[in-house]
């Protein structure tokens, strides 16, 4: 398929800023993004854009920040070798946890070994939320507990999970790309305990929840640790990333106020993951 890559570069560029944006863009149809340190690019079939959806979108002109973009169309090309030649390599995590794709030929070998096949998305296990993700999760006991992830992107943490002997995994995520992308990469896995569903926090509803575990950014995990704490069980333990180390203050306040105590916290490379227990 071709698609059409912008590249933006904000005039006030903060992470509200880039969340901000890119979460209008995926409003308006771009399916994936790089981030780098000066700029984000932005990836949307070239079928769905048209040389006037950003303006009539109104996203060039709002309250909260400004950017410039240029535009690039991208032929149709094999996107597993462009991961594979530019954003994706084989990856051991805390020497036991090792995430390849389908497509690698050398890898060295671990204890736990998963296939996720990018398909130009998040879960790799390269950026730095999901590392913290998955370092904390191999020092936790999930055999037989029911497991709950929020945010499921490629479902590598949905994957683990199982792979560490959870009972049952509900999978959850606002794109449906992401839903089916967990679907793929759990049959490529040989899983078959995973319930992938297509929404928010609002889905949850009765269930209890033994582990939750959510790798969303800071504004959203603000927003529905409440939703999350509905559905944990005393004792039961709430993992999350996707927030630099400066905010750790701010999401512990929130958890702590919703009974949530802070047990261990995890740093790299400026982000970081907090484990919270009920």
């Amino acid at each position: 398929m071709e698609y059409t890559k912008i590249t933006c570069t904000l005039t006030n560029d903060t992470e509200l800023a880039r969340e901000m944006l890119i979460a209008e863009l995926g409003n308006v149809g771009f399916e994936s993004f790089v981030e780098t340190e000066e700029e984000i690019e932005a990836y949307i079939p070239s079928k769905d854009f048209s040389s006037g959806l950003m303006e009539s979108e109104n996203l060039l002109e709002n309250d909260f920040f400004g950017f410039r973009f240029t535009t690039e169309v991208i032929a149709d090309q094999n996107w597993n070798e462009v991961w594979e030649q530019n954003y994706f390599e084989p990856l051991v995590i805390e020497e036991e946890c090792l995430v390849r794709a389908p497509f690698h030929e050398n890898y060295p070998a671990a204890r736990i070994e998963i296939i996720i096949n990018p398909r130009m998305a998040f879960g790799t296990g390269n950026h730095e939320t999901t590392h913290l993700m998955v370092k904390a999760m191999l020092k936790m006991e999930l055999a037989g507990k029911k497991v709950l992830d929020m945010g499921c992107g490629s479902g590598i943490l949905s994957i683990l999970s199982s792979m560490m002997d959870a009972a049952e995994i509900t999978a959850i995520d606002i794109d449906e790309w992401s839903t089916n992308n967990t679907l793929e990469n759990a049959g490529l896995n040989s899983i078959r305990n995973i319930t992938v569903k297509l929404g928010d926090a609002t889905l949850l509803s009765d269930q209890k929840f033994d582990v939750i575990l959510a790798n969303i950014q800071r504004n959203i995990l603000l927003a529905d640790m409440p939703a999350y704490c509905r559905v944990l069980p005393s004792g039961g333990k709430l993992l999350m990333s996707g927030f630099y180390a400066k905010d750790l203050g701010i999401i512990a306040e929130k958890a702590a106020s919703l009974g949530l105590t802070l047990t261990a916290s995890f740093e790299r490379s400026d982000w970081c993951a907090g484990l919270f227990v009920g």
